[in-house]
């Protein structure tokens, strides 16, 4: 491991180039928790069977669909089917209604539109 020698007109260089290139940058940041929440929508949303299953319930045509549905249209078992529709539903992209033993899942437009303010930001 080699010891390199301290320059200090190098650092002087390197602060003064950090301030020139964020210098028109105001850093507004969006709150911590804040962006935690939205990259666990996001996170929700960032796989191919949950892809294909918001789109499904989409079109279906009550706006609904039964995991028995989804299991047969996307060839996978219940539970695996389960497990995308439970981590869809907790981040607040989907709403879950029992009836009997099924559940029935719908679009929750509240929390798609959360996603769309994601990618579409309008301001600080």
């Amino acid at each position: 491991m080699a010891i390199t020698a301290y320059d200090a007109s190098q650092t002087v260089v390197d602060e003064a180039e950090t301030a020139a290139c964020g210098s028109h940058l105001a850093c507004l940041l969006i709150d911590r928790q804040e962006a935690e929440r939205m990259a666990t929508v996001l996170k929700a949303i960032a796989d191919p069977t949950r892809l294909q299953i918001l789109k499904l319930i989409q079109r279906s045509p009550d706006g609904e669909a039964c995991v028995c549905d989804l299991t047969v249209c996307l060839g996978l078992r219940q539970p695996t089917v389960s497990h995308h529709l439970k981590l869809m539903t907790d981040a607040g992209l989907l709403n879950r209604e029992r009836r009997g033993t099924w559940s029935y899942f719908s679009i929750n437009h509240q929390g798609l539109s959360r996603v769309r303010l994601i990618l579409e930001p309008t301001g600080p």
